[in-house]
């Protein structure tokens, strides 16, 4: 493993991945003064010279080569979900640190293989679960923690989007469920470890799922349509265990055809009163949030926002803020050569319950964890 613990200098960061890679990740790298970009990977040669140019970096389409770059300290995975598992399995023996996009894998059992792999070879590996480092839902945590509401007795979780509800977006990775595709990876294990972080782990699941739109064009300009077996709908009720160890229900609604879609909204209702967070922007996750809380049965009133907890710069794609800001956890876990939260322990968890989520909508049976 190159040691980074010992050295003052920015953690040198490759990045794997050219979507949300080069949008959020490669400015987030920059920003953070505990990181620096070095090197871009991405099968296709022409995709990478086109980023490259752009970015004005190195890169490469051969995985050992940069896995070899003893310039190169650690990795993010931004791919496609599918080969994510594999990468993040050379990368880990080549002893980089790792921060992974979600779903980190195709299966809580892939997630739990590399959480050996990286504890035998000493990397720090991080999961992009960023709504951690979001202010707002970090005052939300706080509060909770606080007591504020007393004992929760109910959630209920809306994310209700309209990313893919025209019926003309080209068939691709997300409408396979095979490949990683569909609203529980991509938005319910989101979903899940939010509630995991600031409530307690899910320990029974039951869920229904659908297909809005169950055919969706080739993108060869052929007109021919391919079937879409990853939900685009999913309905689910889970049981969440609490610090104290008592149960309460949760409601989540997860959709990517809802058009223009309520936005992300979670409500928590407890002993002493409610919480409320909510967001009707579609095109930023970040910018918009608002919390409430409402004593006792009185009404909701705004919260202000703990500026303590407030992003320094400000980006025109809020999703860089929360992303920066977890890289520079990352960052500060790699030096110090310690286990990264969130890391592969809560993503085991996330996508374990993803899994029973599916097992429950198949067969039609509560799933117990």
């Amino acid at each position: 493993m190159i040691d980074t613990a010992s050295s003052l200098q920015p953690l040198r960061v490759a990045v794997a991945g050219l979507g949300f890679g080069e949008k959020v990740h490669l400015p987030a790298l920059r920003h953070c003064p505990l990181t620096e970009p070095v090197a871009l990977w991405h099968p296709r040669r022409e995709r990478l010279e086109q980023a490259c140019a752009a970015a004005n970096l190195p890169g490469t389409s051969e995985l050992e080569a940069l896995l070899s770059d003893p310039q190169v300290d650690a990795v993010v995975i931004a791919t496609p979900p599918a080969p994510r598992f594999a990468l993040a399995q050379a990368a880990i023996a080549a002893g980089k640190h790792l921060l992974l996009e979600k779903p980190v894998a195709l299966d809580a059992g892939q997630i739990q293989e590399l959480q050996r792999q990286a504890l035998e070879a000493g990397v720090s590996v991080a999961v992009d679960f960023e709504y951690r480092a979001v202010p707002l839902f970090m005052q939300l945590k706080v509060l909770l923690d606080q007591g504020a509401i007393g004992t929760p007795w109910l959630v209920k979780l809306d994310w209700l989007m309209g990313s893919r509800a025209d019926g003309t977006r080209p068939w691709n990775w997300y409408s396979q469920r095979a490949a990683g595709g569909g609203v529980l990876g991509s938005l319910g294990t989101h979903a899940f470890d939010t509630l995991h972080w600031l409530v307690g782990p899910a320990r029974s699941v039951g869920a229904q799922r659908s297909m809005a739109i169950p055919q969706r064009p080739l993108a060869d300009g052929s007109g021919r349509l391919a079937a879409v077996d990853a939900e685009d709908i999913a309905l689910l009720q889970l049981e969440l265990e609490a610090a104290s160890g008592r149960r309460l229900a949760a409601q989540v609604s997860l959709a990517s055809v809802t058009r223009p879609g309520r936005g992300y909204w979670i409500e928590i209702y407890g002993s002493e009163g409610t919480l409320v967070l909510g967001s009707s922007n579609q095109n930023d996750y970040v910018h918009g949030f608002q919390l409430w809380q409402a004593q006792g049965s009185g009404a909701l009133q705004e919260i202000s926002p703990d500026p303590a907890l407030a992003f320094p710069h400000t980006w025109p794609d809020g999703r860089v803020a929360p992303v920066a800001r977890l890289i520079g956890w990352w960052a500060e876990a790699a030096r110090a050569s310690r286990p990264m939260v969130p890391g592969l322990a809560e993503a085991v968890h996330s996508q374990a319950i993803s899994d029973l989520a599916l097992a429950a909508a198949d067969t039609g049976l509560r799933q117990e964890f």
